[in-house]
């Protein structure tokens, strides 16, 4: 293999794994849960974090969308989001799927939010 052939491959290397991240600092915007929580504060944690399966249109798999305001009362009120949120790295069901998981500060927002009455 010459010079330029095994640079080429080092530089990818370095590429894919600079695209990891284990670190759950990055995936959203913690919002103070002493305020009111509003849809615009829960709407940022689904875009950061879901909407890229729970998008519309949905992708992966993902069985329904949590783009709007219904979108995610309705997942919260019916299909066990915020539960499914809080499971433990590793566990069955976790969202976002393959984690890791949101940090506890994020799930408490939404949590807020439903606790508030779904504030728009």
């Amino acid at each position: 293999m010459n010079l330029k052939n095994t640079l080429f491959l080092a530089t990818l290397t370095l590429f894919f794994l600079s695209c990891s991240n284990d670190s759950t600092d990055d995936l959203t915007e913690v919002i103070p849960v002493d305020q009111t929580v509003k849809f615009s504060d829960v709407k940022s944690i689904m875009d950061n974090n879901c909407n890229n399966c729970h998008g519309n249109p949905t992708t992966n798999g993902a069985p329904i969308s949590l783009v709007t305001y219904d979108n995610v009362k309705t997942a919260i009120e019916q299909h066990g989001l915020i539960e499914r949120m809080s499971i433990e790295n590793g566990g069955d069901g976790l969202m976002p799927q393959g984690g890791p998981r949101l940090p506890q500060a994020t799930i408490d927002v939404v949590i807020k939010w439903q606790t508030d009455g779904f504030q728009q």
